[in-house]
């Protein structure tokens, strides 16, 4: 185990340290990466760690923009905790600086820039969730402010100094909004170089992020060589498809599962996905080694395991992640009961609705019970089949449901929504 540091920049651990052999390590990090450049640097950098007993400094950065984790962010949380299990310091680095500038990454256009309130709040809620997968007393917790934020005018000059625009007019998105003749802010620009220089500060080993960080990863090994520092080796892994299986995991796609969302949401969720993608989550959702999946796989493949079983294997293994065992045996229960079964769940959400001589439109009912959020998305759901009450699907989207009486209805959408409408 690594010395508990107080301060992200302070130097690696000296207690000696028994670290498996090189090539067992790397074989062990490979699981789920795209790419590690280099990876006879990183042979070199675990060999002299054995050597000297000291584990490696490896850093990941946080812009805590978005503080509510998904499942796409852990895939690099994970593997963090992977360097963990190996006996390797990790810096969980918080961009509270960089954080105001915004990651361009992606972006078409200049995004706004946080307060120093909005990211010191969101900072705190990623820490939370964070150490769900990390272990607290081997992760050290860092703010970049700490060294950008006392850099001055001056100092930034002479960062700057170090690369070119043209090197970083490079980028693709900077690219491309160069050639829509779409504005970049001068702050944009000096991102990547922050970023970077947070890994000339930590004098970092390894750097971690998704492939579309790769950019920015690569101009902190060019940095460190301005500095007179042995370049970081980069890791980048994958960005995880959402339950759609095609798009990006994202909140603002709605294909997302939350890790702060309750047990038997993420469960259904993890359920929903299709066969084949769910082999990619096992790869990068969860612990197993590449073999056991392997396996696991060879079993579907032979009939000897069915897919729906593999499939709940690997949802109670994300739900116990987040929410413990107990949790996962009873999302578990709980899915089987409602899908297998066709029973309701224990516990709906109730939603009073005055009682009126009318009947009600049960689209508007929907919109009112949170189901949809318009009545054109309502009917959409009537008319693919997706909309139950009571038991009875609803297959007019005019249909209307009397209100005038007091009466309770289950009204279900999809296979995991259920509300209970109450006349009152």
């Amino acid at each position: 185990m690594t010395t508990k540091r107080t301060r992200a920049g302070a130097g690696a651990s000296r207690s000696k340290h028994r670290f498996p052999p090189a090539r067992e390590q790397i074989e062990y990090l490979r699981k789920g990466a795209v790419d590690i450049i280099r990876e006879e640097d990183l042979l070199a950098k675990l060999e002299r760690s054995i050597a000297t007993g000291r584990p490696l400094t490896v850093k990941v950065g946080f812009d805590p923009s978005a503080p509510d984790l998904h499942l796409g962010h852990t895939v690099v949380i994970r593997k963090m905790k992977h360097f963990q299990d190996l006996g390797h310091r990790v810096v969980f680095l918080i961009g509270d600086f960089t954080g105001m500038i915004g990651d361009p990454t992606g972006q078409s256009k200049t995004r706004p820039v946080l307060t120093r309130d909005q990211v010191r709040a969101n900072a705190e809620t990623y820490k939370r969730q964070v150490f769900k997968i990390l272990h607290p007393k081997k992760t050290v917790v860092g703010f970049n402010s700490r060294w950008l934020g006392t850099m001055g005018a001056a100092g930034f000059i002479a960062l700057a100094s170090k690369y070119t625009v043209a090197r970083l007019l490079e980028r693709d998105d900077f690219a491309r909004r160069y050639r829509g003749n779409q504005p970049i802010g001068l702050h944009e620009l000096l991102y990547p170089l922050a970023q970077g220089y947070d890994s000339v500060a930590l004098k970092a080993d390894v750097e971690m992020g998704g492939t579309d960080q790769t950019f920015n990863l690569l101009v902190g090994r060019e940095l460190m060589r301005e500095y007179g520092l042995e370049p970081q080796v980069v890791l980048t892994m994958p960005l995880l498809e959402g339950l759609d299986g095609v798009e990006k995991m994202s909140k603002s796609l709605g294909n997302y599962i939350g890790i702060n969302e309750p047990p038997r949401e993420i469960f259904g969720k993890a359920m929903s996905i299709t066969d084949d993608l769910m082999w990619r989550y096992y790869t990068l959702c969860t612990d197993l080694a590449a073999a056991e999946i392997d396996a696991l796989r060879r079993r579907v493949a032979d009939g000897s395991l069915h897919p729906k079983q593999a499939k709940v294997d690997l949802a109670r293994r994300i739900v116990a992640d987040y929410h413990g065992a107990a949790a996962a045996a009873e999302a578990a229960a709980e899915f089987e009961r409602i899908f297998a079964r066709r029973e309701n769940p224990d516990e709906v959400r109730e939603v009073v609705v005055p009682r009126a001589a009318d009947p009600i439109w049960i689209p508007k009912l929907m919109v009112t019970a949170g189901l949809a959020k318009s009545n054109g998305e309502a009917r959409r759901l009537i008319e693919q089949g997706g909309v139950s009450i009571d038991g009875e699907r609803v297959a007019d989207p005019a249909a209307t449901l009397p209100a005038a009486a007091p009466a309770a209805h289950l009204i279900k959408v999809g296979k995991r929504h259920f509300v209970r409408v109450v006349f009152s």
